[in-house]
């Protein structure tokens, strides 16, 4: 090599050694997410809102690493194991209590913020939600403690049901044994006969449909589980093309054509689970940071749907909605 290609590239040298310092001192969020970054693209877009309002932006002061089941929730762990073994500042789950059960599971060191529709307690992510203790905080929209509120709702709609069947997740088996334990009295009170059906993938949403018809329940509510939230569009066209009346807390359920949604909002909480993993990674601990609840909920009403179903929508509940489809 010649003198002066030598002093080249040495010069080159010097210019990249502080680049890659600099690289190597960004911290890194493990992002441990359940479904597709296009499923999860309105959550990605308020988490990322998020992290920046604390402080940070992806790729100038923090990096992150994605891992994605791809709604095959059974995958989770392996990539939690997999975002530890990286040695990530904190790894966020959000959008899925499942995924932050699987980070749990894998490490007690790390620190963990989840976003979840679920109580964090009774899941037992933390021990409690002023005193979360461990390595695990986050934040709840409480979604699966409104789905019994979303039964209400509907029997207000169709007051003579004498059933109502309810769609959840047996790949999720915490979530669902929460959603069908919290619907027992509000139906029991009303008379209700309850009917579950199994769907652990949008394979499995005909067949659910086809025995929704072939038990004639007088309506269907989806319970909160993310296969269900990333899919409420597809739920909803089902659930015109059958014409049944149905419930889901995720809004798109109701602006796309269901008849009604009752639940938080998602791009405030995933916003706040931003907000929470910005602060985990200036240097505050989970164990000091209380379980933020988002208790605001939004009833939306498709009055489109409720006229095609022959559905009268009282006033009364016209009033007290949030958002009206007409």
């Amino acid at each position: 090599m010649r003198r002066r290609d030598f002093i080249r590239v040495v010069a080159g040298s010097a210019v990249a050694w502080p680049l890659v310092s600099r690289a190597q001192q960004m911290p890194v969020v493990g992002y441990l997410g359940s479904e597709t970054p296009e499923r999860f693209a309105t959550r990605l877009r308020a988490f990322r809102e998020g992290l920046s309002a604390a402080g940070f932006d992806e790729g100038r002061n923090v990096a992150i690493e994605f891992r994605w089941a791809g709604g095959q929730i059974d995958r989770l762990r392996a990539l939690a194991a997999d975002l530890v073994q990286r040695k990530v500042s904190v790894i966020a789950t959000p959008g899925s209590g499942v995924a932050a059960l699987a980070a749990k599971a894998a490490t007690t060191s790390i620190p963990i913020v989840f976003e979840t529709g679920l109580d964090p307690v009774a899941a037992g992510l933390v021990d409690g939600l002023g005193r979360p203790g461990g390595n695990v905080t986050g934040i709840t929209s409480l979604n699966v403690a409104v789905t019994p509120k979303g039964l209400e709702l509907l029997y207000e709609l169709v007051p003579k049901a004498k059933s109502f069947a309810v769609l959840v997740n047996p790949a999720n088996p915490v979530n669902t044994s929460i959603n069908l334990k919290s619907l027992e009295e509000p139906a029991r009170a009303r008379g209700l006969q309850l009917h579950v059906l199994n769907a652990s993938s949008e394979g499995d949403f005909d067949v659910a449909f086809a025995k929704l018809v072939q038990l004639r329940a007088d309506g269907l509510i989806v319970a909160a589980d993310i296969i269900f939230n990333s899919r409420a569009q597809q739920l909803a066209s089902l659930a015109t093309r059958h014409a049944v009346p149905a419930v889901h807390t995720v809004r798109e359920f109701a602006v796309t054509g269901g008849l009604l949604s009752y639940g938080g909002d998602i791009k405030e909480t995933h916003r706040q689970a931003g907000i929470y993993t910005g602060r985990v990674l200036k240097g505050e601990k989970p164990a000091d940071l209380p379980v933020q609840q988002v208790t605001k909920v939004e009833l939306v009403v498709n009055l489109k749907t409720a006229k095609a179903l022959g559905i009268n929508v009282p006033n009364t509940l016209v009033g007290r909605a949030d958002e009206v489809i007409e």
